[in-house]
């Protein structure tokens, strides 16, 4: 009873004030409910709009052949199955048998090419991206620009010099005068690696960018008394600089990372002795065909509702990795993004 009485009060209270405030009160109220009401209407059509494909694509991966031509399933199966995850993990080279035991061949492939290519990134971009931040040298403003062009021109323009220059590799002659002709590195991954740590890989211009604004950013007296108390250069940029640049850090290698994951044009071009996830991923189409036709005289024809089948299935075993990294990242993705939002 003492609470109604109390609720009561309050409320005679309110409609009082909105009284002597000629209703202002209610109004701000009112706006402030139905801006919230549309914000979270917005969000959840955001949200919608990013889950809804995939969850369209786990219900279709789930689906049995006769199910994908039944018009009256939409979305859940009637005949659920998972041996559509067994067919794309063979076509893909997910799943094979080394000495008895499991093996996940190009995943794990593209796994240790994504984290190496994206840990050279980082440390090379770092300390450009620091170098355009805090000193000046000869012709900065160019360098710069051409940074901006690495990220405007698309790769494929330079593919055939990027050809050229590492089927006849050589330094200065130095190959030639010694062993009599140029390096061939197209066969093994040290190209790839030697771009990203000379800031050439997939989209380093963006990173050196990203870093650049965010150092721009640190006062410079911070450096400053650092030099006072008998750091060096180096050491200052260790130790003061590189904690507080985590978070952007942690961004631009989260960012590298997923590009390097799903990348189709260097890794064709460079890892062609490697299995790669997306490589056997884009030749699912052309596999399928095949891999129904073991053990048959005539080639089997395969519908195109069933190869779009396992080629979403497909898709889902490339996101499941860099959704799982992100579960566990998103916190210092998140600080990356207020920060750079609180910067001066």
């Amino acid at each position: 009873m003492k609470t109604d009485v109390n609720a009561l009060a309050e409320n005679g209270k309110t409609i009082s004030r909105n009284k002597k405030s000629g209703g202002y009160i209610l109004k701000n109220k009112t706006k402030k409910w139905t801006v919230s009401i549309v914000r979270a209407l917005l969000l959840f059509g955001l949200c919608f709009m990013i889950i809804q494909p995939i969850l369209a694509r786990i219900g279709v991966s789930l689906m049995s052949e006769k199910d994908l031509y039944d018009s009256t399933v939409v979305l859940l199966p009637r005949h659920a199955t998972l041996d559509n995850y067994r067919i794309v993990a063979e076509l893909t080279a997910l799943k094979g048998m080394n000495n008895g035991a499991w093996t996940f061949g190009s995943m794990l492939n593209t796994l240790w090419v994504s984290l190496v290519s994206s840990l050279f990134q980082i440390i090379s971009c770092t300390l450009v991206g620091y170098g355009f931040a805090r000193y000046s040298f000869p012709l900065k403003k160019l360098w710069f620009a051409l940074v901006i062009a690495v990220i405007i021109i698309p790769p494929q323009t330079i593919s055939i010099p990027l050809y050229t220059n590492f089927v006849n590799f050589d330094i200065f002659g130095i190959f030639r005068a010694t062993k009599g002709d140029s390096l061939n590195l197209l066969k093994s991954p040290l190209p790839y690696l030697l771009m990203c740590l000379t800031c050439m890989g997939l989209k380093d211009g963006l990173y050196i960018y990203m870093l650049r604004t965010y150092f721009q950013g640190i006062p410079k007296s911070l450096e400053e008394a650092a030099y006072v108390d008998g750091c060096s250069t180096m050491h200052t940029f260790v130790r003061i600089m590189l904690p507080d640049a985590i978070p952007t850090i942690a961004s631009c290698f989260l960012f590298s990372f997923v590009w390097q994951w799903t990348d189709l044009f260097y890794t064709r071009n460079f890892f062609k002795t490697f299995d790669m996830y997306s490589i056997k991923l884009n030749s699912i189409a052309g596999s399928v065909s095949g891999y129904f036709s073991k053990g048959n005289s005539a080639t089997v024809q395969v519908a195109p509702a069933r190869v779009q089948q396992l080629i979403n299935i497909g898709i889902l075993f490339c996101i499941i990795p860099l959704i799982i990294l992100y579960i566990f990242t998103q916190k210092t993705f998140v600080q990356s993004i207020a920060m750079s939002g609180s910067k001066e």
